[in-house]
């Protein structure tokens, strides 16, 4: 059995009801999300892949990726999707201490502003207030004081596994196709590790969906 939930259950949503799970909505909006990038060459892949269909998208960024590779986070920021925080150095929250999580954290809020405030962007975008924590790990006392920051920690709904190596590209569409319904928020990696999956598997999960009357939207703070 695999050490994850591909479909987030009930139990577990209520048992964290202070995290953000999925977007509730009888209008068939999906939130597409995609952590650890800008990544050189497969955000941009990503980018294009999503302009086909027109569709939105919610990017929980490293902050040294960005600092990296600025031109990358700009273009996310010019296509109209939106940006979120994902620790500046993709920190596991169960093996950090609260003051050092949250210092990292702070480092990626400020490139995130610094970089936005270089592109223009309007002023209610240079505060980026949601966040995701890598591997989905977070102790409490770090999850209280970044709510007491005004950060919306946001988590999903279905989770493609598309970071998997053990999973086959076909079972990685499977978990997200079958798994989706109005308000589901889905998680997808921009990086070189889920690549070979994700290149199968976005695509098909755009083309059925969009297919299917789902519109894909951000997730704002």
């Amino acid at each position: 059995m695999k050490p994850y939930w591909i479909k987030t259950n009930r139990i577990i949503k209520m048992l964290f009801s202070n995290f953000i799970w999925d977007i509730p909505n009888k209008e068939n909006k999906i939130y597409l999300t995609f952590d650890d990038g800008p990544t050189p060459e497969i955000t941009n892949w990503v980018l294009n892949q999503l302009e086909q269909y027109n569709a939105k998208a919610t990017f929980f960024c490293i902050g040294k990726n960005i600092a990296a590779h600025p031109e990358i986070f700009n273009r996310i920021i010019q296509k109209g999707h939106s940006t979120g925080n994902h620790t500046y150095n993709h920190l596991n929250g169960w093996k950090t201490t609260t003051d050092e999580y949250l210092e990292n954290l702070k480092l990626c809020e400020v490139v995130i502003s610094n970089q936005k405030s270089e592109i223009n962007s309007e002023a209610s975008e240079l505060k980026s207030k949601i966040f995701r924590p890598p591997y989905g790990k977070i102790k409490s006392a770090q999850a209280k004081k970044l709510r007491q920051k005004g950060y919306k920690i946001i988590m999903w709904d279905v989770l493609s596994a598309d970071f998997d190596p053990n999973i086959s590209k076909e079972e990685c569409l499977n978990n997200v196709l079958s798994n989706t319904v109005s308000g589901s928020i889905i998680v997808f990696h921009d990086s070189v590790k889920a690549f070979k999956n994700l290149e199968y598997v976005l695509p098909k999960v755009l083309r059925h969906l969009a297919e299917n009357h789902f519109s894909f939207e951000v997730i704002t703070d």
